[in-house]
């Protein structure tokens, strides 16, 4: 059967044999296909990916890419994977990572005697592994959590596989990268037994529960692709999702305004702490703090 067959008969069996799907029904109707609300991403920049791919692929019209990702998982893989852009690097933003190792990640082992960890947006394990390594120099390795989640299943796999190209770990310190990584030519294989310590799930943060109880939050990169109303969403559940006293680390990009209504402080560039519940009166825009 061929493309504009497949058309016809997906149609006939959803008994829709009305005008061509609008973008806006297109929109409609993939969030629905794979549990994300695209109207929560920011237009131009949405936009923008699904019709570079459509073009990619030579795809003329909306019903005819819907078909594609109902029928091709190849294709459904490829616009998952553009829903976010999958850069990162260990230590990525080194001065983050020396604030972490000096300072947060020993007050909270000393406050806590364990902590709970979460990556949210994790890529391609870049993140947490860099904390597992700072966790183990710490001696503290044992006492931690370490939970990374992504929305993309094809980069989480790239993560649990933990290989790396040399531009992905040239930000470690050389003797870091000698003493964590097995380096074979220019590929780098991560030491698997701190590969082991952290855990990978897909996880959708538009969508899904938050896990509870997490002493350090880091989302870094990720909330800059949302609409304002997303980011008010994500804010909130990441104050509920910490414990009191709790940290979230943002992107340098990604400054949280209003912090003091989520319930944070500015402690350090990109660190704010937990200092109570969201205000019971925000608003983002037009909605409430009722999720």
């Amino acid at each position: 059967m061929d493309q504009h067959a497949q058309i016809a008969w997906i149609r006939e069996a959803e008994g829709d044999w009305s005008m061509a799907l609008s973008y806006e029904e297109f929109k409609k109707a993939v969030s629905e296909l794979c549990g994300t609300d695209l109207f929560l991403y920011k237009s131009q920049q949405m936009d923008r990916r699904i019709h570079s791919l459509m073009n990619f692929w030579g795809i003329r019209d909306y019903d005819e890419y819907l078909t594609a990702l109902k029928t091709n998982p190849q294709r459904y893989q490829e616009f998952v994977k553009r829903l976010t852009i999958n850069v990162s690097e260990f230590f990525r933003n080194p001065d983050r990572f020396i604030e972490l190792w000096q300072r947060f990640l020993p007050e909270i082992l000393q406050r806590t005697g364990g902590i709970r960890i979460w990556s949210a947006g994790c890529s391609n394990g870049a993140e947490p592994y860099s904390i597992a390594i700072i966790l183990n120099e710490l001696n503290a390795l044992d006492q931690a959590t370490i939970l990374a989640t992504d929305i993309d299943e094809a980069i989480l796999r790239k993560a649990q596989h933990a290989v790396y190209s040399f531009n992905e770990v040239k930000s470690l310190p050389p003797d870091l990268r000698e003493k964590y990584f097995r380096q074979e030519e220019e590929v780098f294989y991560f030491d698997e037994a701190l590969k082991k310590q952290v855990q990978f799930k897909k996880h959708n943060l538009l969508q899904e529960p938050y896990p509870e109880d997490m002493d350090l939050i880091i989302c870094r990169n990720v909330v800059i692709y949302f609409t304002e109303e997303a980011k008010h969403k994500i804010y909130v559940g990441f104050n509920r999702a910490l414990r009191a006293g709790g940290y979230f680390l943002t992107g340098g990009t990604e400054p949280l305004l209003y912090y003091r209504h989520y319930g944070f402080e500015n402690v350090a560039t990109s660190f704010y702490q937990k200092i109570g519940p969201p205000s019971e009166n925000l608003e983002a825009g037009h909605w409430s703090l009722s999720l």
